[in-house]
This record gives structure tokens, C-alpha cells and sequence, in this order.
């Protein structure tokens, strides 16, 4: 008979086998422990059951909880990203939107399910992207990050937006689509465009005061040196001297502007020729050893070692730095010398480091002035400016134009007894054995009559009359033509050996009268040597004058000695006596 007492399981077990279990005691002790065996069994899967179910009822509230917190988080990323000020996009490789926040909507006008789907460049125009970049260029599998700004037009108004996008790829780096932004930078384009136009009308007035500036000083400093070339009294001779000073004087100054304005607006470029270094001091030497004289100091130039002779670097810029500095030595030093030192730093594949340093025994610089010198419109002190005189840009156009070629300015002075100013500058050995400069020539002081028949295009009646005593003493056969449509009408009719073209004349200006000439049939009139007059700077011009094909520029006002010697390389001189 089965014990009642058994485990439900042992029982059913127990009855399917029909056992009797009675007769043998061992058996039923054994029953007995399989019993227990059952029983406690059945207490740890009850107790594993509540443990489960305690876990159960756990991890559905902290599913509950995370779900609220997903919810919430979502919330508040929806939030950000519709409310962000830009628009956030996704797409895939092809450049199809696969996501737009709700600012696309608000910026573009144009529904996001209408937007889904289509490739960006739908909504691009070529013209309206900054720098016009290719579409294929835009959304590139080459590029990780692209970055360009375009214009836009909605309710017939301008906007401009920067894209700045990314290029997605997964675990194993293969490339997926891009994310990235779309910003409003109306305001910042906008003003960028007006700070342009600004810096555009401030170029134009500088240029167009320069011209009006010049245009009197021509006659000025023309007529000067016409009297200082005629007879005139003794005790006038001080006085031209004093005019025809001043008229360079002012001339430097327009010029100290003009750069001063090209190399914060950043259009100054470096320009490199082959050079003579030995010429150049040659000519440093004759500009100030006069101007040194008549203050009673005495000017060297020294070379400490050897230095090549032949170089390749901007000339122009060299002399108008040294030119800068010997200039203030001279304005400052009362007595005593002035030296102008070049010392071979050593030469390293092909290239030669120089040291230059002009020192004078001058007033000198205070240690608390050092600084304050290298800025625009500074001099030591107000005492000084009044002085002394002169704008107080050399200095800093010095130091901006050595900085501009890896340089710097260095200054080492004490009050009273002198300054000292030095740099280091690195130009290229040139191979070339000779180079012949223009200004190596030595200009004569007695002129030679020119045979030459020159056209001359000048609508500024006192140019003309300078010109006109110019070429009275070199007899110089000229024809003066008031505009370029007289000028085209006196060259048909007859032959000349060069056109002296000013660039800004009425009804046809100069440019436009070249290239008519330069287009004629007759080979021989359109290459005639054509060299424009003008009164800008020459950087200004230089290019444009190329790009004309004209064979060279005159300043305004006009240097006699080398207005002189530009008609002599056009002509051959007569052989007469000297006038």
C-alpha cells in the first residue's frame, strides 16, 4: 500500500510500477529519501518562483522607468533639434535627404515630406554657391568633411546659409551618408559684403585723391625743376631748392599713404628680380651722401665681408625700407655720421641671409617709446611731430613690408645718444653673371637735343606746359592730343616714333586708345612703342599696363632726368653741342 505521505510524483511513479513495497524494508527507507528529495525540490523551485517573480515585478518597473526617461529624453532631443537655430540634416550617399529638422521647413519655405526623398541638388543653383564649386565636388565620398556657403532667395529676398556637412561610415568604416547643419549667416555675409564695398570705395578714394593730389604737385615740382634748368638770380637758388623739396617731400607722403593702405587691406604682393646688391648701394650712396653733406654728417656704407653681387628679391621694397630708415636717421641726427652697414650672415643652398642696420648718432629713443615707433601715425613724441615733422608711417611700413617677407625690424637706441635699426632677410643667389638696371645709368647734367617725333595724349593743360618746356629744351618734335579719339585721328594721318598716353583722358581714355592701335592692320603703327603717363602709384597700373601691351609707364609728376632718358632709349640723339 502506497504511503500517503509520498510526494505526488513519487506516487504516480510508484502506482504505474504496481509494486508492493511492504515487504521489503530497505526499499521503502529508500522510497522515503527520494520523497524528501522531491519535497525539497519542490521548496527551492517555489522559492526560485518568488524570487522571479520579485525580479519580475523589479525589472518591469525599471522598464517602466527607462521607457519614461527614453520618452522623455526623445522629447527633449525633438525639442533641441526643431528648435536649434540651423537646420540638421542626414542623407544618404546619393545626397538625398533622409532627415530635416523643422527649420528646413522655416528657412526654405518648403514642406519636409516635399524635401525627404530629393537629392540637395534640387535646391542648389550653381551661381548662388560661394566660389561656384561643381555639385560633384559639394558631396564627395573622398572628403570626410565639407564645408561652402550659398545664397538663396525667398519671398524675393537674399539669404545666405553655411553647410557644413560630415561624412558618416560604420564599425567597419564603409561609408553610410552624411550629417551635418545648415546656419543662417545673413547678418555676418552681409555685413562681410558692405566691409568689401567699404574697403572698395576707400581704394577708390584713396586712388582718386592720389590722382587729384599728384596732378597739382606735377606742376609744382615741374615748373621747379624747369626754373632750377633756366638762368635765375643767386639768392633764388635757395628758394627753388626749398620748393622743389617740399614738392618731394609731399610726394613721399601720398605715396606713404597709398602703401600704408595696400598692405592693411593685405594687396601688397612680393615681386622678385634678379638685382646688383652693389648697384643698389651705389645708388642708396648717391640719394643720401648730398643730403648728409648739407647737414654737415657724414654718411657711410659699409660691407663687413663679401656680399654676392647678383640677388633675387624685391628691389623695390629693399630700397623703400632703407630709404625709410636713412630718412629718419637724417630728420633726427643734428651732427655726428650716419652708416648704412651689410654683413654676410653665411649661405645655405643657394640662399644668403643678410644683415642690414642703419645707426646714427642722433636724439635718439627712449626704452617706453620702442614700441609705440612701429605703429601707424606714431612718433617718439608730440614734441617730435612738431619738430621734426613727417606722418610717422615709415617705421611701420618698414616693419609691415619686412614682415611681409619673413622679417622683422629690430630697434636698439637710448635717449640721446643715437638709434640703431637692424634686420636679417633672406633673398635667392642669382646665376646670372651681369644685370643691367636702368638706374645705373648716370644722368648727365647737360642735355642733348633728342631726334624724336613724340605723340603726346594729356588733357591737363599744365602737364602739357610742362611738357612742353621739357621738350623746347631737348628740341623734341611733339603733337599734343587733348583726348584719345584726337588721338586716334592724329595717328592716322601721320607717323610717329612714340605716344607719351595718359590713362584717364575724356571721351576715349588711354587703355581703350591702346588697344584700338594695337588691333590696326598696319603692323608697323600697332607696334609703336606706346608708355602710359600716369598719376597713380606704380603698382597700381603695372599689369593692367602689361595686360595692354604698352611698352611702359611715366609718373606724375615727371622726373626731367628720367623723362629724358626715356625719350633717349626711343630715339638717337642728335650729335650737336650740349644745351
Amino acid at each position: 500500500m502506497l504511503n500517503k505521505d509520498y510526494h505526488r510524483l513519487l506516487r504516480r511513479q510508484l502506482k504505474k510500477t504496481g509494486l508492493d513495497m511492504s515487504q521489503n524494508s530497505g526499499f521503502v527507507q529508500f522510497l522515503d529519501m527520494i520523497n524528501d528529495a522531491y519535497k525539497s525540490f519542490d521548496s527551492d523551485l517555489k522559492h526560485v518562483e518568488n524570487i522571479l517573480e520579485e525580479s519580475s515585478k523589479e525589472l518591469y518597473v525599471a522598464n517602466r522607468q527607462l521607457i519614461k526617461e527614453r520618452d522623455q529624453t526623445n522629447k527633449k532631443l525633438e525639442n533641441i533639434v526643431d528648435n536649434i537655430g540651423g537646420v540638421l540634416f542626414e542623407t544618404n550617399l546619393d545626397g538625398n535627404f533622409t532627415f530635416l529638422n523643422n527649420a528646413w521647413a522655416e528657412y526654405s519655405g518648403i514642406p519636409i515630406e516635399d524635401a525627404i526623398g530629393k537629392s540637395f541638388t534640387q535646391f542648389l543653383h550653381g551661381e548662388d554657391i560661394d566660389g561656384f564649386p561643381k555639385f560633384s565636388e559639394l558631396f564627395s565620398r573622398e572628403k570626410n568633411h565639407i564645408k561652402f556657403i550659398f545664397k538663396y532667395e525667398k519671398n524675393d529676398e537674399f539669404m545666405w546659409f553655411e553647410v557644413k556637412s560630415k561624412l558618416v561610415k560604420d564599425r567597419r568604416g564603409v561609408p553610410q551618408g552624411y550629417i551635418g547643419t545648415i546656419i543662417d549667416i545673413t547678418n555676418l555675409k552681409e555685413t562681410e559684403i558692405e566691409l568689401q564695398k567699404a574697403s572698395k570705395s576707400k581704394d577708390e578714394f584713396l586712388s582718386t585723391m592720389s590722382h587729384e593730389i599728384r596732378t597739382p604737385l606735377n606742376a609744382v615740382t615741374g615748373l621747379t625743376n624747369i626754373l632750377l634748368m633756366e638762368e635765375y638770380l643767386p639768392d633764388q637758388l635757395e628758394n627753388l631748392k626749398a620748393l622743389k623739396y617740399s614738392g618731394e617731400h609731399l610726394l613721399g607722403l601720398i605715396n606713404d599713404l597709398l602703401d600704408f593702405s595696400k598692405i592693411k587691406s593685405g594687396k601688397l604682393k612680393l615681386v622678385e628680380k634678379d638685382f646688383s646688391l652693389n648697384y643698389f648701394l651705389e645708388n642708396i650712396k648717391s640719394h643720401f651722401s648730398l643730403r648728409a653733406e648739407k647737414k654737415g654728417l657724414i654718411f657711410n656704407i659699409i660691407k663687413e665681408n663679401d656680399v654676392p653681387d647678383t640677388i633675387i628679391g624685391d628691389k623695390l621694397k629693399l630700397t623703400q625700407i632703407i630709404k625709410n630708415l636713412l630718412s629718419n636717421s637724417l630728420k633726427f641726427t643734428e651732427k655726428g655720421c650716419i652708416n648704412l652697414t651689410i654683413q654676410n650672415l653665411g649661405i645655405v643652398e643657394n640662399k644668403v641671409k643678410l644683415h642690414f642696420k642703419v645707426k646714427d648718432t642722433g636724439i635718439g629713443i627712449s626704452k617706453s617709446r620702442q614700441v609705440s615707433i612701429f605703429e601707424s601715425f606714431m612718433q617718439a613724441d608730440s614734441e617730435t611731430s612738431v619738430k621734426y615733422g613727417g606722418t610717422g608711417l615709415g617705421l611701420s611700413i618698414s616693419k609691415k613690408l619686412l614682415n611681409l617677407q619673413g622679417s622683422d625690424l629690430i630697434v636698439n637706441s637710448e635717449l640721446g645718444k643715437g638709434a640703431e635699426f637692424s634686420f636679417e632677410i633672406t633673398y635667392k643667389v642669382s646665376n646670372r653673371l651681369n644685370i643691367f638696371e636702368p638706374g645705373m645709368i648716370k644722368m648727365q647734367p647737360d642735355y642733348l637735343p633728342i631726334d624724336i617725333n613724340v605723340l603726346v595724349a594729356e588733357d591737363n593743360k599744365m602737364n602739357v606746359l610742362i611738357l612742353k618746356r621739357f621738350f623746347s629744351k631737348w628740341n623734341v618734335t611733339y603733337t599734343v592730343a587733348e583726348n584719345g579719339e584726337e588721338v586716334l585721328e592724329l595717328f592716322e594721318k601721320n607717323d610717329y616714333d612714340l605716344i607719351l598716353m595718359d590713362l584717364q583722358m575724356p571721351k576715349i581714355n588711354g587703355y581703350q586708345a591702346t588697344k584700338m592701335i594695337r588691333k590696326l592692320d598696319n603692323e608697323k603703327k600697332a607696334n609703336i612703342p606706346i608708355v602710359a603717363l600716369t598719376a597713380f602709384a606704380q603698382t597700381d597700373i603695372k599689369k593692367k599696363t602689361e595686360r595692354y601691351k604698352m611698352n611702359g609707364f611715366m609718373g606724375k609728376p615727371f622726373n626731367p632726368e628720367e623723362l629724358y632718358q626715356l625719350l633717349k632709349s626711343y630715339s638717337n640723339i642728335q650729335d650737336k653741342k650740349a644745351i
